[in-house]
């Protein structure tokens, strides 16, 4: 059975199994798979002759095999658009793993110049279905237009962002490859060899360069300003602070001639005469 095929007696066999091993979600009876005449189930996936039929492969009683009831507990189905080249060249087919790669174009805001980068955006997302089509067993590869993802509430929001501006690829993963890989934009500059990529790299470094050269002379012109205002105050001329000159007429001073007098002392019976100066 594939995905959305009735279940029907024809399709159903019972075969011997162990009690002690029988797989969870399987079913005792035929009558349990096969449900009412006028609730019918359907297969969720595609279901192989001789596997087991489990209540995760089919929906309930009633209930239409639709992407709402394949998604997982807290999961969300996001559809995007893809071409033969983005989508791997229709190869890609329901349940596979695959990358989803995002190139857009990144302007810089002080330059004006812009680069073309690629970035993962997201890894091992489950494909739910390619255009309408949810069966994992079609043989055939076939251009598809749109592929349908199995992803968070965050995963979707990146998804719709990515969509928006810029450009889409998917990478086809091993199916037993769950790894997340350390990854890192990849820019013309990455390509390497060609004239084309050497030019755009040149482009890009051009541009932080301008801006250095841009600082450079801003800060040139801001000590050339300096510069001129210092020199322009030291060039100008000192004026000279005129003093007046008053003339004295200065008297010499004489010295003084000092002046003396004698003095008489008797000593006993004789008289005896000193000159001594005065104090003036």
């Amino acid at each position: 059975m594939r995905f959305g095929d009735r279940v029907r007696p024809e399709n159903l066999k019972t075969i011997p199994w162990p009690s002690d091993e029988r797989p969870e979600g399987s079913f005792e009876a035929l009558q349990e798979v096969l449900g009412d005449k006028d609730e019918p189930r359907y297969a969720m996936e595609a279901i192989d002759p001789g596997e087991p039929v489990l209540t995760s492969k089919i929906t309930g009683a009633g209930e239409r095999a639709t992407l709402s009831a394949a998604l997982d507990q807290g999961m969300k189905a996001v559809s995007i658009r893809v071409n033969d080249v983005l989508g791997v060249a229709g190869f890609v087919r329901p349940s596979d793993r695959v990358d989803v790669l995002l190139t857009r174009v990144i302007r810089n805001p002080k330059s004006g110049n812009e680069q073309t980068s690629v970035d993962v955006l997201l890894q091992g997302v489950k494909v739910l279905a390619v255009d309408q089509t949810a069966d994992e067993r079609k043989d055939e590869p076939s251009v598809v237009k749109t592929v349908t993802f199995e992803v968070t509430t965050d995963e979707a929001q990146r998804l719709t962002l990515g969509a928006n501006i810029g450009t889409l690829s998917l990478a086809l993963r091993n199916i037993a490859s769950a790894s997340v890989e350390q990854t890192r934009p990849v820019t013309v500059a990455d390509l390497g060899g060609g004239p084309i990529a050497a030019e755009l790299a040149q482009n890009s470094d051009d541009g932080r360069f301008d801006s250095i050269e841009r600082m450079v002379r801003k800060v040139g012109e801001d000590l050339g300003g300096r510069l001129n205002s210092v020199e322009s105050k030291m060039n100008v001329p000192v004026r000279e602070k005129q003093v007046q000159i008053v003339e004295r007429n200065i008297e010499p001073v004489l010295p003084v001639e000092p002046k003396w007098a004698t003095i008489g002392v008797w000593n006993t019976t004789k008289r005896e005469e000193h000159r001594v100066g005065l104090i003036q």
